[in-house]
């Protein structure tokens, strides 16, 4: 075995020795594979110019693809005004302003207009078209009434259709309405505070049109205020003066003064005015509300008395004239705001037939009393019985006859 080991050593000792000699170091390397065609594009370039050019391969541009709408095109009904604002210029109060809109059916289908709706009573609608084709028109008829107007005006008409796009679409009708004869102001309003002993109030009569105007028997409807005619601008111009009386009852008062003119299409002329007559003393509530007797246990209620005049207010003897009822009078402001206050006591019921009352003096030369009514809520009605229903009787059970069995 040993002799074995050393004789395949000593044969390889003799191969490596041999290799050496013959100058081989290392085993050949493997073929390299053939380069990529951009790698022997690159190569060519590389080299010198007495080499062949390589002409590269382009490849085709891809063929452009036209653009196209991302969102299909619109169908349905399509409502289109022509003119959706009309402006009328100028229109002599009383005058009917009319106008029709119209409108084109700009779709590809039926178009229905299913209402037409203007934003107040002065403006209405006529016929309109209700159905209308692709590709033809329709119209919304409109009037409007301008005798209660004066100065610029500007209205809106809702026009409701099936058109998705626009279901809803809002005309416009604007101008300016003058007047022959203009008030200013248009609505004149007396404020006489409550210690005023009189009040007036100064209206501008202006005559509009190249027509000269004269006015003449001015008259009030009402006794207590005293009207007053000059003549500011002959023909044009006049200024009224209302003024009232001493004897005006509280609240509100509506009045007017009258005048005979000189044309013939307009021979009277009205001038309207309202009177507020502002109370010295206010009461809160007016009126006092207890629940429904008999009381099930003491009830306070406070009444607020306010003094609108500039003068410091008194009050005294506050009282009830139902028995039972305590009446306490607290000053929150000094002569300005009091406070009333009353408790109901136990089982406290107004008697049948009386009017219950909160009275007080006051020192006010204009309302020397104060009055609040008080009444009580009705007793909830008893409640009805309710009769038992009647219980059938049971049914009588019978048990079967016994059998008998025949003897044989």
């Amino acid at each position: 075995m040993h002799t074995f080991t050393r004789n395949a050593f000593a044969g390889f000792l003799m191969v490596a020795t041999a290799t050496t000699a013959l100058g081989v170091d290392k085993p050949p390397a493997p073929p390299v594979p053939p380069a990529p065609p951009a790698a022997r594009l690159a190569s060519t370039a590389s080299t010198p110019a007495s080499a062949p050019a390589v002409t590269p391969v382009v490849a085709p541009a891809p063929t452009p693809v036209p653009a196209t709408n991302s969102a299909p095109n619109a169908s349905g009904p399509k409502i289109q005004f022509a003119m959706p604002v009309y402006d009328f210029g100028r229109a002599k109060a009383g005058e009917l302003v009319k106008y029709s809109f119209v409108f084109t059916n700009g779709g590809d289908e039926l178009l229905e207009v299913h209402s037409v709706q203007p934003s107040c009573g002065c403006t209405t609608a006529g016929d309109w078209s209700h159905k209308v084709n692709p590709g033809e028109t329709g119209k919304v008829a409109i009037q409007f009434n301008s005798a209660n107007f004066n100065g610029p005006v500007f209205k809106t008409i809702s026009v409701t259709s099936n058109d998705k796009q626009k279901p809803v679409v809002v005309l416009q009708l604007k101008g300016t309405v003058w007047k022959p004869i203009e008030l200013v102001p248009p609505y004149t309003v007396l404020n006489v505070p409550p210690d005023a002993m009189s009040a007036s109030a100064s209206i501008r009569i202006i005559n509009n049109t190249d027509e000269p105007l004269a006015l003449s028997d001015a008259q009030s409807n009402n006794k207590s205020f005293t009207p007053t005619l000059t003549t500011t601008k002959p023909g044009k111009e006049f200024q009224l003066t209302v003024s009232a009386g001493e004897s005006l009852n509280l609240g509100n008062i509506q009045g007017k003064v009258s005048f005979k003119t000189s044309w013939t299409n307009i021979p009277t002329l009205d001038v309207p005015f309202w009177v507020n007559v502002q109370a010295p003393v206010m009461v809160i509530p007016p009126h006092v509300l207890v629940p429904h007797a008999p009381l099930v246990g003491k009830t306070p209620t406070t009444v607020t008395i306010q003094n609108n005049s500039t003068n410091a207010l008194t009050l005294s003897e506050a009282a009830v004239n139902v028995p039972g009822v305590d009446v306490q009078i607290k000053e929150i402001q000094p002569g300005r705001v009091f406070h009333a206050l009353l408790t109901f006591p136990e089982g406290f019921e107004i008697p049948a037939g009386t009017q219950a009352v909160l009275t007080m003096k006051t020192s006010s030369a204009r309302m020397p009393e104060i009055r609040v009514a008080i009444s009580q809520t009705a007793r909830p009605a008893a409640a009805a019985p309710v009769a038992p229903k009647p219980q059938q009787p049971a049914a009588a059970v019978v048990n079967p006859a016994p059998r008998v069995q025949a003897k044989q």
